[in-house]
Formats: C-alpha cells, structure tokens, sequence
C-alpha cells in the first residue's frame, strides 16, 4: 500500500508510519517537524497551510500513481475553561484537528475513487468525542466533529470501495500532553481547571503506548470492510459501551466527577 500519514513526527502518528513502513508499505509521512521513522519519506508541510497540504498530496501521487490509504494523525490540545478561551486559540485547533483532516481526506477521495482496489481513511479520534470532557470543550468538539464527518464521508463513498474508520483511543503516553496549549484561568474557575489537567495529564502519562493505536490501525487497513469506529484496550471498550446504555444524566454526573 501506498499510505500518507499526517502528524508523523511523534506520538500515534510516528507509531503508525514506522510500523506501517516495516510492514512493508510504502509511507509518506506528513509533519511541520521533519520525519525520523525508518523507511519513511518525510515532506514537511502543516496541515493547516492548504496549497502546502494540496502540493504534499500531489507529490505523493506523482511518485506512486496511487494512494491507498491515509491516516490522519495531526492533532493539538487546549486545556482550560471555554469563557477563558479566546476565538483564535479555537479556531486554530479546529483548524489542526478537523479542518486539516478534512483537507487531507478531500484531496485523497479523487485518487481512491479512481482505484479499483478503492482506499482507506483512518482518522485519529478520541473518546473524548463521546465523553465530552470540562475544560477540554473545543478537544472534545474536534473530536465529535471528526467522527460525525467520517459517518457522513462513509456513507458518500461505500460505492467507491473507499472506507473510513474512526479510531477512538482512551488515555495514550506521548509528548501530546505537554504540548497541550492551557489557557490562563479566571480566579473563579483556576482550582477546578487545575485539578482537572492534573487529573487528565496523570491519566495520559500512565496509558497506553501509541504503539497500541498504530497496531489498531494496521488492522484495519488489512480489513477488507473495515468498522465505522474502533476503540482499543477494554477499560476503553468497556467506557464506550457504557456510553451507549447509560442515560446521558449519569453518564454527565460520572464526567463531572473525574474532570468537573
């Protein structure tokens, strides 16, 4: 296969092209940063920059004359209380988190539409778009809207062979948690805010390795109809089906209680 991976640099995104290029596909993989995995082609492009993400892409498609699958693993965090929030911090991460993966996925549809053997798009989500957590709103936003953009793209391209796949992961150890931009708290909201970062960052920095997530991925580029979502490890198998049974009253009161 020929697979673009964005955010390629670190965490689940560097986990996914390295074990995707020792297994024997062809990677390219997409980072602001530059690209160290073995056996991967780095192009360095933000993907937040369209003409860049647009030239990456065609790049790709000129070297190979195919592209079979696309990860998209480019992501930040904000932390801190949404009125304390400023409309350029939000906009940007929307721009990160959904409007990069949208980007990427319009631009990789006409390719894999043209290919018998169709395409794969795995975008990189969270549980967070389930449980939307407090003082993580625009994250969790970003992350709701990518799966909802998945569901509906699913749908558009069934007839095409071209699949789309949202990866839910729960808590993941990488360099994401002190790159999370945190937003200065007014007096009336600091203490929460910071018992809640507090709790999240402990919580990432003992979860899984992004190792867990590439392995994921990998198996559902090797599925022939690959599921609509996925999530991995079954404390978070586990939080999501409860998500779907318990009444959204509950389910809201339990959040409140880890995060609020």
């Amino acid at each position: 296969m020929v697979i673009i991976v964005s955010g390629a640099s670190s965490g689940i995104g560097y986990e996914c092209a390295k074990l995707f290029a020792s297994s024997g596909h062809k990677v390219y993989g997409l980072s602001r940063s530059g690209v160290s995995a073995q056996g991967v082609t780095g192009i360095s492009v933000d993907v937040t920059d369209e003409a860049a993400v647009t030239a990456a892409v065609n790049r790709v498609f000129i070297a190979e004359e195919r592209i079979d699958a696309l990860v998209n693993a480019a992501g930040m965090g904000i932390s801190g209380a949404t009125e304390c929030t400023s409309l350029k911090d939000a906009k940007y991460l929307f721009d990160v988190n959904f409007f990069g993966t949208f980007s990427l996925s319009k631009l990789v549809l006409p390719y894999m539409r043209a290919q018998t053997e169709g395409g794969r798009i795995i975008n990189i989500s969270s549980l967070a778009a389930v449980f939307s957590i407090p003082f993580q709103s625009f994250y969790s936003a970003s992350k709701a809207a990518i799966n909802s953009l998945s569901a509906a793209i699913a749908a558009e391209v069934e007839p095409f062979n071209v699949h789309l796949t949202s990866i839910m992961p729960g808590d993941i150890k990488t360099g994401f948690t002190k790159n999370r931009v945190k937003i200065e708290p007014l007096p009336e909201y600091a203490a929460r805010v910071n018992r809640s970062v507090a709790v999240m960052e402990h919580d990432e920095q003992t979860g899984m390795p992004p190792r867990r997530i590439a392995e994921a991925a990998l198996k559902v580029l090797n599925k022939k109809k690959p599921p609509l979502s996925v999530t991995v490890g079954a404390k978070y198998k586990l939080l999501r089906l409860l998500s779907k049974l318990l009444p959204e009253s509950l389910a809201q009161i339990i959040i409140k209680g880890i995060y609020g």
